[in-house]
């Protein structure tokens, strides 16, 4: 009996030990970190596309393999779009030229309205002389009535060349061949085409490894199609499920300790959290989850939260995208508000889309263009204005 007594003790005493010590560790330790192994591994997956229209001529990157930001990935057949350029150039020269011939008619308007007032004048004169003598008698009604007409239509003459010479004037008025806006609409165009020709040349518009390439030779893409994705695996992130009932302790900035399948618990990798998703995975499922049927059945919903992770970490120990992780996140600082605040600059910009070369040839094209074509004084004050610059 007593030996019983002994051992019942001893159990009772094991597990008031085993409660006393995952109390003591709930309270030191459990109660500030939400754990979940429901998370994986996200990151960004950039689609190359195609801006202009082409046929492919030549690849210059594959899945797996690695490419620089504005590395050339895709080239396309040039010819369309020299054709283009050529067009374009030279609806620019014939507008240019066009423009001159206005500015010369305006000048040729200028000697039509001094020939139509001095034709006024003179009929003017000859109906005075008229009047002049009517009393005598040597100048019949009918001949009088001549000369007015005469007058009349001298007049008319003369306001019908104004009116022509003010339309003229309108369309070169205040400008100059530059800033003319049938030159200027014509120069975008050529802006344009050799946009497009340096678009021939699809670039990668960040550092990252190629996958799912799609894109063959000698296809004809059109603009929008998509030719391969690129993953830049250096800033990838972890989207880690908690249960609804974990959020009330999950605050942005609390730190992150992570353990991938991939490197077993030899590795750790640290992180912060970066946000919380607006709505649970059910909300943005798909097909969401139809909730109002007779034999509903309540079911804890997961909301993702997202994880910024170390990059000199992910520098050593490579994450590809979709890999599963177990998340602990240290919970002892609750200050703040749950949901982050409006982002204050860009997540992700790049600069390989300026086309600055394109637009440094363009200019220098419409630059020779306007100069060769819109006579000898334009080309003086080009000059000019070129020397006053330097």
């Amino acid at each position: 009996m007593k030996k019983r007594q002994v051992l019942i003790l001893g159990v009772f005493s094991l597990f008031v030990l085993a409660g006393a010590g995952y109390t003591a560790w709930y309270l030191l330790h459990g109660r500030y970190h939400e754990t979940t192994d429901d998370a994986y591994v996200g990151g960004n997956l950039v689609q190359i596309t195609a801006q202009v229209a082409g046929t492919v001529i030549s690849i210059h990157a594959d899945d797996t393999e690695y490419v620089k930001s504005g590395q050339p990935l895709v080239r396309l057949d040039k010819a369309d779009a020299q054709v283009l350029v050529a067009q374009a150039e030279a609806q620019l020269a014939k507008t240019v030229r066009e423009v001159r011939n206005l500015r010369e008619t305006s000048t040729g308007g200028e000697a039509t309205v001094a020939v139509r007032r001095a034709e006024l004048r003179k009929a003017q004169q000859d109906l005075a002389r008229r009047r002049s003598i009517e009393s005598s008698g040597a100048v019949s009604g009918e001949e009088l009535q001549h000369a007015l007409d005469a007058v009349n239509s001298a007049r008319a003459a003369l306001t019908a060349a104004e009116q022509q010479l003010a339309a003229q004037r309108a369309m070169v008025d205040r400008t100059d061949v530059h800033d003319h806006p049938d030159v200027r609409a014509a120069s975008a165009k050529v802006r344009e085409a050799y946009l497009a020709l340096g678009r021939t040349e699809v670039s990668a518009p960040l550092a990252g490894y190629v996958a799912r390439r799609s894109v063959q030779l000698g296809q004809r893409v059109a603009p929008g199609a998509v030719l391969m994705t690129v993953t830049p695996l250096e800033t990838v992130w972890v989207d880690a499920n908690f249960k609804e009932n974990q959020l009330a302790r999950l605050r942005p900035g609390q730190p992150v300790t992570l353990l991938a399948d991939a490197y077993g618990s030899s590795v750790e990798f640290h992180g912060r959290v970066a946000g919380f998703s607006p709505g649970t995975g059910a909300a943005f499922a798909l097909l969401p989850a139809q909730n109002a049927s007779g034999n509903w059945i309540k079911v804890v919903q997961r909301v993702p939260v997202r994880i910024a992770l170390e990059r000199k970490e992910l520098e050593d120990h490579p994450l590809q995208v979709g890999l599963s992780m177990k998340v602990d996140i240290d919970t002892h600082e609750r200050s703040g508000a749950r949901l982050q605040q409006a982002a204050t600059k860009p997540a992700h910009e790049t600069s390989i889309f300026a086309s600055t070369e394109a637009n440094a040839q363009a200019e220098e094209s419409i630059e020779k263009i306007i100069a060769a074509n819109a006579g000898a004084e334009t080309r003086v004050s080009s000059v000019r204005g070129a020397a006053a610059g330097k």
